[in-house]
């Protein structure tokens, strides 16, 4: 990646150590390539004990270091120009930043960006740190893809010429296998049902729409000729801007949502009476009882579906249209999730590591250059994806 800092406040400069925090389902092998790049790492889980495992788990025994986690640990041994790479849910990310900020450290994560880390932002700036977010799965790799189909649509059709667009971006981790509750949890139980009971506005025939409960606007939808389900999550309107959408054209639909394998939505009908009526203390509940009812195993296989497709039509009656497709299936080495999250994370993080990112806010990438960047880091990172275009 050929990235090079921006004019403004100057980073503080990279110490060479990564702090690796969590050792969960989406840690794989961006924790080796990270190995492999920094003078030194270390991974925090809840003890030294665990810690140990995950990395003899990972063949990582000797080539990082096993700590036991707490936010004052973690304190006691940053040092200026160090990384934290925070795989904690995202309520606890405002916690390390601030710890990141006291000790001049740079912090990276997958997670969107939220107020509390927002509000961090003017010290952490101030202070030289640079702040890496959205750099996953989902958000990560589906910002690269939107941004180099814009990028090839602006090129063919002109970013002046009045046009409407179809974007859509569906993702979603699913069994390989499917079984009869039609999913894989590859991410917190909790973090699931929590993320079905926030609404989500899109685009829908030009105008802006609000679902309260995402689940009950799910539709079929069809890759390579599989069927699928899908339905809009969280607030995909930021996004036009943030992808850089020309004025011009007008957006007839824009959603940014998950991809559920076909059947899902029949499946889950008992959870979703469970979301429509219990508190939060139920749900938490009702997160524990999913988790043991369907745990994943050392056996299970998961698969990762990433699609995400920009059709224009513009005026005149000429037309574009592209699709980048990620389908990817884990295997006993490492799953989909964590090989698709943890490397593109890592691509990241090997940026901040080179002194090559300015203080502040970062995403996967901002600009359809770094997008392309990225990608071509990716696929070098096994990470396979296709692209077609027509028009």
């Amino acid at each position: 990646m050929s990235e090079t800092a921006a004019p403004g406040p100057a980073p503080v400069p990279s110490s060479g150590t990564v702090h690796w925090i969590g050792a969960g389902l989406s840690t794989g092998g961006g924790l080796a390539a990270l190995c492999a790049a920094a003078d030194r790492v270390r991974l925090w889980h809840r003890t030294e004990e665990r810690a140990g495992r995950a990395l003899a788990g990972l063949g990582l025994t000797g080539r990082a270091e096993p700590r036991a986690y707490t936010p004052r640990a973690l304190a006691a041994e940053l040092a200026p120009g160090d990384v934290v790479v925070s795989m904690l849910p995202a309520p606890e990310h405002a916690e390390l930043l601030a710890a990141c900020v006291r000790g001049r450290a740079h912090f990276a994560c997958s997670s969107y960006v939220s107020d509390a880390v927002l509000d961090q932002l003017p010290a952490a700036t101030a202070a030289g740190v640079v702040v890496l977010t959205e750099a996953g799965l989902d958000p990560g790799i589906d910002h690269l893809f939107a941004h180099g189909l814009i990028a090839r649509a602006r090129a063919e059709i002109g970013a002046d010429t009045a046009a409407e667009v179809s974007l859509t971006s569906y993702c979603g981790g699913v069994p390989a296998v499917p079984n009869d509750f039609r999913y894989r949890f590859s991410w917190a139980p909790a973090g699931v049902l929590n993320a079905l009971r926030s609404p989500a506005r899109y685009i829908e025939a030009g105008a802006e729409t609000t679902a309260p409960r995402p689940w009950e606007v799910t539709r079929p939808h069809v890759v390579d000729g599989e069927p699928f389900e899908v339905y809009p999550n969280r607030d995909s309107v930021p996004f036009v801007a943030q992808y850089g959408l020309p004025p011009a054209w007008k957006p007839q639909t824009f959603v940014r949502g998950t991809l559920r394998l076909s059947g899902w939505l029949d499946a889950w009908q008992p959870v979703f009476a469970e979301l429509r009526e219990g508190d939060d203390r139920r749900i938490a509940q009702l997160a524990q009882e999913l988790a043991t009812r369907y745990p994943t195993t050392d056996a299970d296989r998961d698969r990762v579906i990433l699609a995400v497709t920009l059709d224009v039509q513009a005026a005149g009656g000429r037309t574009w249209s592209g699709r980048y497709l990620l389908d990817m299936e884990g295997d006993a080495e490492e799953s989909a999730m964590a090989r698709c999250v943890s490397r593109t994370l890592a691509v990241g993080v090997r940026g901040i590591l080179r002194d090559a990112l300015r203080p502040g806010l970062h995403r996967a990438a901002e600009t359809p250059e770094r997008s392309e960047e990225w990608l071509a880091e990716l696929a070098g990172e096994g990470i396979d994806f296709t692209l077609r275009t027509d028009g």
